[in-house]
């Protein structure tokens, strides 16, 4: 059994800073269909779940009736013009990397599970840490259940090795501590990404840290 320490990321809200660019392109998407668009600080609220959901989430707060069709439609486009690029307004928050390399100096083994499409996660983390060796990096699959359901988290601690209790659980919403408890994992909570301490408490988080360089206090 592997004894590094072994820590899984969230991405959107919790390495990598991308609600602008989220709602940069929904909106863009929501204008072309002369629909109502919102303001940035909103989009924390819409996300977390993958694309499905935040298309849903969105015409939810249209107050309109639901409409499949619509939400297909709206899916597909926002697919077309997010997919397209690496957005420039993405970037590593505050602290990541300097968290990132620290635990790499120390032999940790460190994963990425996202419910970002697959193929993009993988180019954001590639892009954004070229530095960093992640052992396994996971986006949203069309055969594989999305967060928080914790196959894929327990995969990750099947692959690298590592009994699930573990290994440390790092995110931003209820969405990643549910899936740590699901996982028997331990979950941290960040305060920088896209929701509050409340949620995170609510959903058991064991830490809540506020920069990144906490989290080395606790993992070291």
């Amino acid at each position: 059994m592997n004894n590094r320490k072994t820590l899984i990321f969230d991405l959107d809200g919790t390495l990598l800073n991308s609600i602008d660019d989220i709602a940069i392109c929904m909106n863009e998407v929501l204008k072309e269909f002369n629909l109502k668009v919102f303001e940035i600080p909103e989009y924390k609220y819409f996300v977390g779940y993958g694309v499905d959901i935040l298309v849903e989430n969105v015409l939810k707060a249209q107050n309109s009736e639901d409409d499949k069709f619509l939400r297909e439609k709206i899916s597909k486009r926002f697919k077309e013009v997010y997919d397209n690029v690496l957005h420039k307004n993405t970037k590593p928050y505050d602290g990541i990397i300097e968290l990132l390399e620290t635990l790499q100096e120390n032999s940790c083994n460190l994963a990425v599970l996202s419910n970002k499409p697959h193929n993009l996660t993988v180019s954001y983390v590639n892009n954004s840490f070229p530095n960093i060796n992640f052992l396994e990096i996971h986006g949203q699959k069309s055969d594989v259940p999305k967060k928080p359901d914790p196959f894929m988290a327990l995969e990750i601690a099947k692959k690298i090795n590592v009994d699930p209790k573990d290994v440390y659980f790092i995110g931003d919403t209820k969405v990643d501590m549910q899936t740590a408890k699901s996982a028997n994992m331990t979950a941290i909570g960040v305060l920088w990404g896209f929701r509050d301490e409340k949620e995170l408490k609510d959903f058991g988080a064991d830490h809540i840290v506020n920069n990144p360089l906490q989290i080395i206090k606790i993992i070291l």
